[in-house]
């Protein structure tokens, strides 16, 4: 009963009629509601995370996993997790969850505007002592997500301590796709990259990113967008960014998608995840009362 209560509470505070409420999501978990003149779009309290953007006449953009576990502790699988303040596993102890532990936690919900056409819907998080067990930092993370005829996504970081801090982060976007082996990856042509399914080393992307085994690169020093050639459902997916200089491009292909409980055996083939980030050698350095924005903007046209 208090968990319905708080949604009505927090529907009643930030709801807009008819345009976006806040109701119970998967597995209880309160979720923002968003239906607008150009799109539709679902953003849950629980890892600050967009599970659902749809354009107006358009087929559903992001991946979400049927498999996924919709409880506290467990990250949403699919959609937009957010990945912070490291990426993958955490180097100094591998007990730290992966990605950080912002994905796995409620976040607050801060506002919800409307504004012309679009809805952004923005949470935040902040250190605190639990936080703290894994990351003496104190920060306070906003994601700021903008749902209209294109879906832009922002994460603000401020560091709210007397020291500087160092962090990774990821907008680690499941992108839903017709079939994985026809898709093509476009704008990445002589970045190089590291292989962490090669011990990380060192390569160079020659021409377009083809999948055709297990995928997961770190492409870096790069700025510019990657756009997404999926023929099977005839459209073209991109994705443009600021302030951010590494794209990560995933695929867990057959064997590692086995391996996975919340994702289904063949769910590898109608994703890609392609991740704005600053990782490896390009975290970024804040100083104290610093603040940090990173961006990623994606639109769909047709192919």
């Amino acid at each position: 009963m208090g968990a319905a209560v708080a949604i009505v509470d927090l529907d009643r505070q930030f709801g807009i009629p008819g345009i976006a409420s806040v109701v119970e999501g998967n597995g209880g978990l309160p979720k923002v509601r968003v239906t607008s003149s150009q799109a539709s779009g679902e953003m849950y309290l629980h890892g600050g995370h967009v599970t659902s953007w749809k354009p107006t006449g358009a087929d559903e953009v992001l991946f979400v996993s049927s498999r996924s576990r919709w409880e506290d502790g467990h990250a949403i699988r699919g959609g937009v997790p957010v990945c912070f303040p490291w990426f993958g596993n955490k180097r100094d102890d591998p007990k730290a969850p992966a990605h950080g532990f912002v994905r796995t936690k409620a976040w607050q919900l801060a506002s919800i505007v409307q504004a012309g056409d679009t809805v952004t819907v923005s949470m935040f998080t902040e250190s605190g002592q639990n936080t703290k067990t894994w990351w003496p930092a104190d920060f306070r993370l906003v994601h700021r997500a903008t749902f209209g005829s294109d879906l832009s996504l922002e994460l603000v970081l401020t560091n709210t301590g007397t020291t500087a801090l160092r962090f990774e982060e990821a907008l680690h976007a499941y992108l839903r796709m017709g079939q994985i082996e026809k898709v093509r990856v476009r704008g990445l042509d002589g970045v190089h990259y590291l292989d962490k399914t090669d011990q990380n080393r060192d390569k160079t992307q020659q021409g377009k990113v083809v999948i055709t085994s297990e995928t997961d690169r770190i492409y870096l020093n790069t700025s510019d967008a990657v756009e997404i050639e999926d023929p099977v459902s005839h459209r073209r997916t991109l994705v443009a960014k600021e302030n951010s200089c590494t794209t990560v491009v995933w695929n867990p292909w057959v064997q590692k998608a086995r391996s996975m409980s919340d994702l289904a055996d063949d769910d590898w083939r109608q994703m890609i995840c392609i991740e704005t980030s600053n990782v490896a050698d390009f975290a970024v350095n804040i100083e104290r009362g610093g603040r940090h924005s990173m961006k990623a903007t994606v639109r769909v046209a047709g192919f």
